[in-house]
C-alpha cells in the first residue's frame, strides 16, 4: 500500500511539473531584452539588408509575434516603462506613475519565479528601481541601473558596471569592463549557464543588453558590414517632421541636426545594424552555450526589444513618436515543445510575456497581472484576438492601431491639434495621412470613436472629448 501511495505523488507530482503539449514543460525561462530595436530589424523576418544569423536561427525555432507592440511611455526614455511592463504584466496606466518605481505589490515575474522556487538571476540594465531589482532576483552580473552607456563614462565599449550586491545597495557603477557592453552581459550570461549551481535547480534568468541604443558605436568588424553609401533609405525617410509633434527638441533628436540630409540617414542606418549584428553574435554565443550544455530542450527563451527607433524614418531619430517604427517590436518565444518557424499576426504587447510564462509554465498568473496569455495563439487554438492596439506618449500624442490595419494618431501640441490616419495595408511606412480625406472621414471617426474607448479601458487620464483633452493647467 505504501509503495502505491508513493508511485501515485510521482505521478501526481510529474504531472503537475511537466505536461506542455504532451511533452516535458519547460523548467528554465531565459528572457533576452534588446534596447531601441525596431521590429523591421531581422533578416529571417523580412529585411534582406540586414545580418542576423543568430536571431534568424530563434526566428526558425520558434514563434515570432509579427505585431508585438509596446504601449508608449510618459516620459521619454520609453524604455522606462517598457521594462515595468514586461516584469509586471500591466499595461502603461496602471504602473507607477511612470514606471520608474515597481512598488511592492507590483509582483515582478521573476519575484513570483522565486515563490516557486526557481533561481533568479540578471545580467545587464535595470531601467527601474533598485528596490524592486532586489525583490526580484537573487544573484547577478555585470548590472547597469541606468539608461544608456554615455560616450564621456565609456560608451558602450567600456561599459559602466556593478556587481551583484546581496544587501541591495548597488551604490554608482565601480567598474569598467574592457570589452563591447554585450559582449560582457553575454560573457556573465555563459559564465551562468556553465556554472550554476546546483545544477538541478529551474532558473530564470534575464539578460538586458544596452544595444543597439546609441551612443551607436558598433566594433569595426560589424561596421564594415554595411558600408553607408551602400544603405537603402526606407520609404517614410523625411530631412525633418512636417509638423511639431511635441517632442522635436527631446534629447534623441538633437544627435544630428536638422534637415537630415540622406548621407547623414544612411550612416545611422549602417551603425544601427552594426550594433545589431554585433547583439545577433553575442545572441549567437548564448544559444550555443544553451546547445552545449543540454539545456535547450529544457529553457524557454524569450527574445524582444524594449522599444523601436526612427533612425531616419519621418525626419525623426528617436522613439518619443508614435509610428510603426517606434512603437512596434521584435518577439520570439521558443521552446522544443513549441511550434518551429511560425508566424503569428496576433495583436501582442510587452505586457503579455509575463502571463505568457506562466501559462507555459502551468502556473496561474498572480492577481496583480492585467495582460492575456499569447500562448492560445502560439497554440493555434485562439483566432483573432485583440480588435485593436493602443499608444499613448506623455500628454500630447494618443493613437490606436486596429487588428485590419488601419491606424490613427493625434496630437495636442500647444493646443494645436493634428490628426493622421493610415491605411498600413497599402502604407505600411505611414507616409499617406489620409485623415482630411473626405472619402475616409467615417473611418476617421470610427477609429476616433475606438481610440477614445481604449482611452477609457486602460484607465487614460486625458479625455479627448474635453478641451484640451481635459490636460490640467
Amino acid at each position: 500500500m505504501k509503495l502505491y501511495v508513493n508511485r501515485l505523488l510521482l505521478i501526481l507530482l510529474s504531472s503537475f511539473l511537466y505536461p506542455v503539449f504532451g511533452q516535458k514543460k519547460p523548467m528554465n525561462v531565459l528572457v533576452l531584452y534588446s534596447d531601441d530595436q525596431r521590429y523591421n530589424t531581422i533578416h529571417a523576418l523580412g529585411n534582406d539588408a540586414i545580418q542576423t544569423p543568430n536571431l534568424d536561427r530563434l526566428v526558425k525555432k520558434g514563434v515570432a509575434f509579427t505585431r508585438a507592440q509596446t504601449m508608449g511611455g510618459l516620459h521619454g526614455a520609453l524604455c522606462v516603462p517598457s521594462r515595468a511592463m514586461l516584469h509586471t504584466g500591466r499595461y502603461l496606466h496602471s504602473l507607477h506613475k511612470s514606471g520608474d518605481v515597481i512598488p511592492k505589490e507590483h509582483t515582478t515575474l521573476p519575484e513570483y519565479l522565486r515563490t516557486k522556487g526557481y533561481q533568479t538571476y540578471a545580467i545587464g540594465k535595470w531601467h527601474n528601481d533598485k528596490a524592486s531589482f532586489s525583490r526580484s532576483y537573487e544573484g547577478g552580473a555585470a548590472l547597469f541601473f541606468g539608461g544608456m552607456h554615455l560616450p564621456e563614462k565609456g560608451g558602450q565599449e567600456h561599459p559602466q558596471y556593478v556587481n551583484f550586491d546581496p544587501a541591495g545597495q548597488f551604490k554608482e557603477p565601480n567598474k569598467k569592463a574592457d570589452v563591447y557592453s554585450s559582449e560582457l552581459y553575454a560573457n556573465e550570461a555563459i559564465a551562468f549557464l556553465t556554472n550554476r549551481t546546483p545544477e538541478n535547480r529551474s532558473f530564470y534568468c534575464y539578460v538586458a543588453f544596452t544595444s543597439p541604443h546609441d551612443p551607436r558605436t558598433p566594433p569595426e568588424a560589424f561596421r564594415k558590414l554595411y558600408p553607408k553609401e551602400q544603405m537603402k533609405l526606407p520609404a517614410n525617410f523625411l530631412p525633418q517632421h512636417p509638423f511639431d509633434n511635441g517632442e522635436l527638441n527631446v534629447r534623441d533628436e538633437k544627435l544630428l541636426p536638422r534637415p537630415l540630409t540622406e548621407v547623414q540617414a544612411k550612416e545611422e542606418l549602417a551603425l544601427y545594424y552594426g550594433m545589431i549584428s554585433e547583439l545577433d553574435a553575442q545572441v549567437g554565443r548564448i544559444l550555443n552555450v544553451l546547445e552545449k550544455n543540454g539545456l535547450l530542450e529544457t529553457t524557454l527563451i524569450v527574445f524582444a526589444g524594449d522599444n523601436g527607433l526612427a533612425v531616419g524614418s519621418h525626419g525623426l531619430l528617436g522613439k518619443q513618436n508614435l509610428y510603426e517604427h517606434s512603437m512596434r517590436v521584435p518577439l520570439v518565444i521558443s521552446h522544443p515543445a513549441l511550434p518551429q518557424n511560425k508566424r503569428v499576426d496576433a495583436l501582442a504587447y510587452l505586457a503579455d510575456i509575463f502571463p505568457t510564462v506562466t501559462d507555459f509554465l502551468g502556473m496561474p498568473a498572480p492577481a496583480t497581472v492585467e495582460s492575456q496569455s499569447l500562448l492560445p495563439f502560439i497554440k493555434g487554438t485562439k483566432k483573432p484576438g485583440r480588435e485593436s492596439v493602443y499608444y499613448a506618449y506623455r500628454d500630447f500624442q494618443r493613437a490606436v492601431r486596429t487588428r485590419d490595419n488601419w491606424k490613427l494618431i493625434k496630437y495636442n501640441v500647444n493646443r494645436q491639434e493634428t490628426t493622421q490616419l493610415f491605411d498600413l495595408n497599402k502604407d505600411p511606412y505611414e507616409v499617406n495621412n489620409l485623415a482630411n480625406n473626405p472619402d475616409f472621414a467615417q473611418k476617421k471617426k470610427v477609429l476616433e470613436n475606438r481610440l477614445m474607448s481604449e482611452m477609457k479601458t486602460y484607465h487614460d487620464f486625458l479625455d479627448l472629448s474635453q478641451p484640451d483633452w481635459g490636460r490640467q493647467p
